[in-house]
């Protein structure tokens, strides 16, 4: 099992998150999102995974902008180019992944 955590310092899910595999003495690697941003081959895989519409934090400041782009491949662009718009944690296992506290899907990885 590879568990990558890409998160937000800021965003208590991705605590949650980090706090759930800790607790279960599973190793990952967390990456600051905000930070480090994601390669786009790992956007796209977690695009597959999850759905586009799944990884968009509508909460967040800024992402008013993405309902007036018309084509997916607009919206994963401007997903790649401004990180804090995508919605955390995002955990990835392989070409598996979640978005947001899943600890339900998490246990059957295990």
């Amino acid at each position: 099992m590879n568990i990558q955590i890409f998160g937000k310092s800021k965003c208590f899910d991705t605590k949650k998150a980090e706090r759930y595999f800790k607790e279960r003495r599973i190793k990952y690697q967390y990456i600051d999102l905000v930070r480090y941003g994601m390669s786009r081959g790992e956007l796209t895989s977690v695009k597959n995974a999850v759905g586009l519409s799944a990884l968009i934090d509508e909460l967040a400041p800024g992402a008013e902008v993405l309902a007036y782009l018309a084509y997916d491949a607009d919206k994963l662009d401007k997903l790649f180019e401004d990180p804090r718009l995508i919605k955390t944690p995002i955990v990835r296992n392989g070409r598996q992944a979640t978005v947001g506290y899943a600890p339900e899907v998490w246990k059957s990885w295990e």
